[in-house]
């Protein structure tokens, strides 16, 4: 489906019922926006992980304008402060009053933002492995001159500088870097397992533009941290112990600011915790939505 809002299209997918039989009554769920990172990823990595997460909420998933499937514009446009103000776009294109707010990295940037801006709106934030500012590119560039080897080395040097020139770069960069991102990569992959990265590959639409704006431009100076103590919604901060983009102090530090959050740290994840440890992952979320989230519906 498609929303057309702020000057472009928007495309979004609706997962689960809204309203649901509860004896006598139809019962409403949170509506839960699933944000991607990136900048420049696409929602169909979440699918279809999320999908039990839909029996405790209505999930929307959204690709950002100039990624996924949403349409594409001046490379200037893929912004920030764009990327908060189409999500508030869309909740009023939808009719909903509040929304729950799942950011994974880059979309957890987004998410923070749009807590700050529109409190009013937001009836929860899940916030996975993302960063409260700028500070995670200098740990990250740490971590890859520790751990990283030399191919590793020379790809993410494109990374910091916001180079990328093609869609094929892009690729060949998260190939070289999928070790570093799922503690669980499997370099010795079967057939079956590279026949499903290659479909997972297909179905997605990176942006490389997207990415260069981001790491080559504004995320130099994103920096949320003294505003955070304003947060009041529901927040569950989500970090990895092994993460080498968002460094899990990153994680430390958005719960130490933001008041009565939770925290809890994947002791066996990097980056990518739906994959490492998917259960717990589900069992984590679904927890604080029903202890914190569904009592104020």
């Amino acid at each position: 489906m498609y929303a057309s809002i702020n000057g472009t299209r928007i495309f979004f997918d609706v997962e689960g019922m809204g309203w649901v039989p509860d004896g006598p009554i139809l019962r409403e769920k949170p509506v839960c926006f699933v944000l991607h990172g990136g900048p420049g990823g696409d929602h169909t990595g979440y699918k279809p992980g999320l999908t039990p997460l839909s029996e405790h909420m209505q999930l929307v998933y959204i690709d950002n304008r100039g990624s996924g499937h949403s349409d594409h514009g001046p490379q200037e446009s893929y912004s920030l402060e764009n990327n908060v103000a189409d999500i508030d776009a869309l909740r009023r294109h939808l009719g909903l009053e509040k929304i729950v707010l799942h950011g994974h990295s880059y979309g957890g940037m987004v998410a923070q933002e749009y807590a700050l801006r529109y409190p009013e709106h937001v009836a929860g934030l899940l916030l996975l492995t993302t960063s409260p500012s700028y500070e995670f590119l200098n740990k990250a560039k740490k971590i890859v001159e520790e751990r990283g080897t030399p191919e590793m080395k020379e790809i993410t040097a494109v990374l910091w500088e916001g180079k990328f020139e093609s869609q094929e770069q892009l690729s060949r960069f998260y190939e070289i870097m999928a070790p570093l991102y799922a503690v669980t990569h499997n370099a010795q992959a079967s057939e079956i397992e590279k026949q499903q990265s290659r479909d997972a590959k297909a179905r997605s639409n990176r942006s490389f533009q997207a990415l260069n704006e981001g790491f080559g431009g504004f995320l130099q100076n994103f920096d949320v941290r003294d505003q955070l103590k304003n947060i009041n919604a529901p927040t569950l901060v989500m970090g990895a112990r092994h993460d080498w983009i968002t460094a899990v102090d990153e994680s430390l530090e958005i719960a130490k600011r933001i008041p009565g959050s939770e925290l809890v740290i994947f002791e066996n994840s990097s980056h990518s915790v739906i994959k490492d440890e998917y259960e717990y992952y589900l069992s984590t979320v679904i927890s604080f939505i029903k202890r914190r989230v569904l009592p104020t519906f």
